[in-house]
């Protein structure tokens, strides 16, 4: 038997294309039976994903569905009030909601599925499950998700908790020195504690001078036969203007899956995701034989080069925000990388969950 690196070596007068399974040529008819014996589970997620990717990788060692892995993985996120990125005590919207989107997508089956501001659901990823597996349809926004989420068995609740309201209230009265709000100085009281779930470094951001704190959660995952899934929830940005829609629902921005291939999925800056097509064209570039760190990267300078507005850009013309990736491929092979230094994301292989740092483009400060 040969291992995939050899066939693929063997096959590359084929084409990228035939080597994947994609060409004329018969290329992969034997090769599922290499992937089941070679390929070590691994499962990736950004920073605030430890739990979700040991949960992840357990359950796809158990034998478990790669897509019921993911999910359950970032359910741990999405029902913790302490965690501001997603789901209960989430960031609210302008008006002091919370609207949360989310997307999946299932690599064995080719399903996805997303919902985008959808309210009062603790677990936007698992009605995004729903649509997938459920209608015809691969995104549900709004009031509609919220009835279908509810027809499905969903409970409405408020998602707010005391501690996110009262970080809205404060963002609120600083809005504007000449209303009627008054700041946690201005009433006497103290004010409550930042907390982000979202990559370490996160909560330097976490204030009010002009940028506004955001969180998101990924998790991708490839089991022992090489098949894959992705799950990416989020609150979004805080504060937004009610209805805004990130990357994160968007199939091909924030997640994106090929079973021939591999996974990815993002946090940080979904406007600029999604204008560069980001996920799919790391899956792309790994497809054309990147590894997941090098087109994680790659990705990145498209992003660069797509952020030409002054207000998006520092001194030195860089992005004044970071965009992260997270990807694994067919192989398990993974990697992680962001615009600036600092980031680490999560990763379980062997048995073993930890943070590693991502690759990046600058160095902070520069």
């Amino acid at each position: 038997m040969t291992s995939r690196r050899d066939f693929l070596r063997t096959s590359a007068g084929v084409g990228v294309g035939a080597a994947v399974g994609l060409g004329s040529a018969r290329p992969l008819r034997g090769a599922p039976g290499v992937l089941r014996s070679r390929v070590a589970p691994v499962a990736i997620a950004s920073g605030n994903g430890t739990e979700a990717v040991d949960t992840a990788f357990r359950m796809v060692s158990e034998g478990g569905d790669t897509l019921d892995a993911v999910v359950e993985g970032v359910n741990i996120v999405e029902r913790d009030p302490n965690d501001t990125s997603v789901g209960f005590g989430g960031l609210p919207n302008l008006d002091g909601v919370v609207q949360l989107d989310s997307s999946v997508m299932h690599g064995p089956s080719r399903g996805a599925g997303a919902v985008a501001c959808l309210e009062g659901i603790k677990t936007p990823s698992r009605v995004a499950v729903d649509v997938m597996r459920y209608t015809d349809h691969v995104l549900l926004v709004g009031r509609g998700a919220q009835r279908f989420a509810v027809s499905m068995g969903h409970a409405v609740e408020n998602l707010l908790t005391d501690g996110t309201r009262r970080r809205w209230i404060e963002w609120r009265a600083r809005m504007s020195d000449t209303d009627d709000y008054l700041t946690p100085e201005e009433s006497g009281q103290e004010a409550p504690p930042f907390r982000n779930g979202g990559d370490p470094g996160m909560d330097m951001l976490d204030s009010h001078d002009g940028v506004r704190p955001q969180g998101t959660i990924n998790c991708n995952v490839v089991n022992r036969d090489g098949d894959l899934s992705g799950v990416t929830t989020t609150s979004g940005l805080a504060w937004k203007i009610p209805g805004r829609v990130g990357d994160s629902p968007i199939v091909g921005a924030g997640l994106y899956v090929d079973n021939d291939v591999g996974a990815c999925g993002s946090t940080g800056r979904g406007e600029a995701v999604i204008k560069t097509c980001g996920s799919h064209s790391v899956i792309e570039l790994m497809r054309a034989g990147m590894s997941p760190t090098d087109a994680c990267l790659e990705a990145l300078r498209r992003v660069v080069t797509f952020t030409t507005e002054a207000r998006l850009r520092n001194a030195a013309g860089r992005p004044n925000f970071n965009v992260n990736y997270y990807a694994v491929n067919k192989s398990g092979e993974y990697g992680g990388a962001a615009i600036w230094s600092g980031a680490r994301f999560a990763v379980c292989s062997g048995g073993e969950s930890r943070r590693e740092d991502s690759a990046y483009l600058f160095e902070r400060g520069s």
